[in-house]
């Protein structure tokens, strides 16, 4: 085996969908994905239902840059689970676009990577608007507004440092693989609460969006179970609890030093259901803390 390239990116949890209003939003968290491009056949090929990766390198090739060697082949290991809403897809995009830089020294600007990584998504149906704001999440830290209709250089519309990762605890409940993406009409049924969600953010108020976004979304899917999830979150002492993404999966924040409320719900949470799996995390923003070691 030879590895010709590496690249690295990270999962994050929805802040606004971007199928709503228009403008999207996520939030980086701590989940990390790496695709390594190489020139033979691995023993283990990535679990690739929907083309992805043959769409990176169509969107890589499209934009003018060459490849390696005439056929590559990949390797993915990745914490984010997949089709859950945790952006996976535009992790995988990202890190393998990466990894095509890196085995072929080319220097990409941010900008020309998250327009490549929404082509990509696009053209493998893995999203309904491109997702641009997902790629950004992946491939930085903190959070953004972003308008996915325009190119990733005029798409930033607002932009935040997020959250101090040691400060939260973030809880994802994970609920089996989503089965269909929702109905595009249904999210015109709940505009109000997106557009708390996008107002939240503007006032920098990350959570706040979070919930009304998730709380929305739970309304589109019309997923009862979602509702029941995030509300019970909310009453045994969470900051922020909703559904991210297209679903099913949920993010529960809950301050870090709240030790009681967080050993409350895991064990709530073991116990239900509705809910197949726990996982623990943290928001990816170490630029905080780097910030304040130097001030």
């Amino acid at each position: 085996m030879v590895v010709l390239g590496k690249g690295k990116a990270h999962g994050a949890c929805s802040l606004l969908h971007a199928a709503a209003l228009g403008l999207g939003s996520s939030i980086a968290l701590d989940l990390n994905t790496v695709a390594m491009v190489r020139d033979d056949v691995p023993n283990t090929p990535p679990d690739d239902p929907d083309g992805l990766l043959a769409a990176v390198v169509e969107a890589w090739r499209g934009a003018g840059y060459i490849l390696p060697v005439e056929q590559v082949y990949w390797t993915i290991r990745s914490r984010v689970p997949s089709r859950q809403g945790l952006k996976s897809s535009a992790a995988v995009a990202v890190a393998a676009l990466r990894a095509l830089a890196n085995a072929t020294e080319q220097e990409i600007a941010i900008t020309d990577l998250i327009d490549m990584a929404g082509t990509a998504q696009l053209a493998a149906g893995v999203s309904i608007t491109g997702s641009k704001d997902d790629a950004w999440a992946a491939a930085t830290e903190g959070w953004k507004i972003i308008d996915p209709n325009v190119p990733a250089a005029e798409g930033v519309l607002l932009e935040g440092s997020g959250l101090k990762a040691d400060d939260w605890t973030v809880i994802l409940l994970l609920r089996g693989k989503r089965s269909e993406r929702p109905d595009a009409e249904a999210f015109l049924w709940h505009q109000q609460g997106f557009q708390r969600a996008l107002s939240a953010l503007e006032n920098g108020e990350e959570l706040v969006a979070m919930t009304a976004n998730g709380r929305s979304m739970a309304g589109v899917l019309d997923d009862l179970a979602g509702r029941r999830l995030s509300n019970e979150a909310m009453m045994f002492g969470a900051r922020a609890a909703g559904i991210s993404g297209s679903g099913p999966a949920i993010a529960v924040f809950v301050p870090s030093v709240s030790t009681p409320t967080i050993e409350r719900l895991q064990n709530l949470y073991e116990k239900d259901d509705d809910v197949e799996k726990v996982i623990f995390t943290k928001v990816k923003n170490p630029i905080i803390e780097k910030i304040e070691e130097t001030s």
